[in-house]
């Protein structure tokens, strides 16, 4: 039960605040792989993986949150291997991120190298669990991170699970938008599938011990991103033109760089 005297405090109004788009920003990725993986169902299935992804991620996140005692003692030292000391938590991290790492690079290069057919119809139960499943396996390490960090920004549990709670919402209310933008722009997903590689590998660096801000991670990935729509942007300026001079069977007017301009 949240004590209502906390609600008169600016310090909580505050910590839910700045919670809340943490969680935002740290669902992001969370978001962007569950609808890569929707994505290879077929449309009229695609929403119902997204909402369980998300749904899952938010029952596992509680979960985490409602056991933080355990969650704190993954911090504990297991073993070491050639002097660095490894916890419940650098395994899962670890663990997380060689699969995400790999997982991205497979659908990278399914989305380059392999030929598909058009989705249609319906696919097998099996296929359906697959999907949720390997969505399943990143909800765990996503929600830990993102319960660590809450723990970090907030002193009580009742502001962490109505941040966690308006977070997910944000994400459900978006994902259907994320995924269709994702899927109508291919050079939007395969910097999606790069930007999960870069996270696999700040989750492998944090798993053997090696901290990086993740600040220079979102960083990277907002600029790149700024980056591709102003190249969409760009085409979908062009597009036209290029259209009209085939139509008519003209040559492109040449470029500066084709010495085109005295």
């Amino acid at each position: 039960m949240m004590d209502l005297t906390l609600l008169s405090e600016p310090d909580t109004w505050i910590s839910l605040l700045t919670l809340t788009a943490m969680e935002i920003v740290l669902g992001i990725d969370n978001v962007i792989f569950i609808s890569i993986l929707a994505g290879k169902l077929p449309v009229a299935q695609q929403a119902l993986a997204r909402r369980i992804g998300l749904s899952l991620a938010l029952v596992m996140r509680l979960g985490l949150l409602f056991a933080i005692a355990w969650v704190m003692g993954l911090t504990e030292p297991l073993f070491a291997v050639l002097g660095h000391v490894f916890s419940g938590r650098d395994l899962i991290l670890l663990g997380g991120g060689l699969f995400l790492v790999g997982k991205a690079t497979h659908e990278m290069h399914d989305k380059l190298e392999v030929a598909h057919t058009e989705r249609t119809g319906k696919v097998g139960a099996a296929a359906f669990g697959m999907v949720i499943a390997q969505i399943l396996v990143l909800d765990i390490v996503f929600s830990l991170d993102s319960v660590i960090t809450a723990v970090g920004m907030a002193k009580h549990v009742p502001v962490m699970v109505v941040a966690m709670v308006v977070a997910v919402g944000v994400m459900l209310a978006f994902a259907r938008s994320i995924g269709e933008f994702v899927d109508r722009h291919p050079t939007m997903k395969i910097l999606a599938l790069a930007f999960l590689i870069l996270i696999g590998v700040m989750l492998i660096a944090e798993g053997m011990g090696q901290h990086i801000g993740k600040g220079y991670i979102y960083f990277a990935m907002a600029f790149s991103f700024c980056v591709e729509l102003i190249n969409l942007r760009l085409r979908k300026k062009l597009a036209p033109v290029v259209l009209h001079h085939r139509f008519e069977g003209e040559a492109l007017p040449p470029t500066q760089d084709q010495g085109g301009t005295k």
